[in-house]
């Protein structure tokens, strides 16, 4: 069987039986990526969710499908599953992630993946750092989406101590609560009521920030479709916005803490938002023969 090129070497010590996939993670955000570009990949969700439990499969945050581009601007098309097997719009982990996949096997210094949350930029920017241009943010009402039309400055709702977000979508809808001792918050305790809130009829990924300096934002998110998790690529980009937003800050390059470690997020004049990151390759493998 020949070696598909996201594999580092030959020497995997596996029978090489059933579809390649690579482990990645960015800031323990974890992912199982397949390449479905010359032989496509449609798993069933029960196939979904086995794949993606942490005892009796491989385990993931969310399973990443590689396929075909569907502009000719664009390298690849990604798609982004959750283990419950809804696909979702966004995820800056998992695009830093098949960024780097798809940086080195192109040799290219810059490429463009499409999602459904829209047209994201990837480039290298260090030793396994990779730096995404996330998409452009959105605040209207019906962008979110809400349920009813009102301020998004101010969505007014409340649970605890989270009270009065920012609402924000970046390929997928957010609500950023700001805080002053993000330690003192039970995000688990607060975050499925938010998630569920009748204003987001497509439900929202819930954040939790505390400003420590104008340069600095420590964030932790209830991300969709219910779980606290130890980082959040496009949570920290609408963060960073919606600190702008309020005028709690005027610094367009800031560093986001989250429970894994940090990323950079430089806000655009163009309204869109870059994220710098780390990734990692955890290991490589093949997938099961089904059917």
């Amino acid at each position: 069987m020949q070696q598909h090129p996201w594999f580092s070497d030959g020497k995997t010590g596996l029978i090489q039986v059933g579809r390649p996939f690579v482990k990645m993670h960015g800031l323990r955000n974890d992912f199982v990526i397949v390449d479905g570009r010359e032989t496509p990949y449609t798993p069933c969700v029960e196939e979904i969710i086995h794949l993606s439990d942490r005892h009796e499969g491989i385990g993931a945050d969310e399973l990443l499908m590689v396929e075909p581009p569907k502009s000719g601007n664009a390298y690849a098309f990604l798609r982004i599953i959750n283990p419950d097997g809804c696909e979702v719009e966004a995820c800056g982990n998992a695009s830093r992630c098949v960024g780097w996949l798809l940086l080195q096997e192109s040799g290219h210094k810059e490429i463009t993946i499409e999602t459904l949350g829209g047209q994201l930029k990837c480039r290298n920017a260090g030793d396994k750092l990779v730096a995404v241009e996330i998409g452009r943010l959105r605040t209207g009402w019906r962008e979110i989406p809400l349920s009813r039309e009102m301020d998004t400055l101010h969505l007014g709702i409340e649970s605890g101590p989270l009270q009065d977000p920012v609402g924000m979508n970046i390929g997928n809808p957010h609500a950023v609560f700001f805080v002053a001792d993000l330690a003192a918050v039970d995000l688990t305790r607060y975050g499925p009521q938010l998630q569920k809130n009748l204003l987001f009829p497509q439900e929202a990924n819930i954040g939790a920030a505390q400003l420590i300096d104008p340069k600095t934002l420590k964030l932790s998110v209830w991300e969709r479709p219910g779980v606290l998790t130890t980082a959040c690529g496009t949570g920290a980009c609408v963060a960073v916005a919606a600190a702008h937003r309020r005028g709690l800050t005027t610094e367009k390059c800031m560093t986001v803490i989250m429970p894994a470690g940090s990323v950079e997020i430089e806000l655009k004049e163009s309204g869109t938002v870059v994220m710098t990151g780390p990734v990692e390759t955890c290991y490589a493998g093949y997938l099961p023969v089904t059917g």
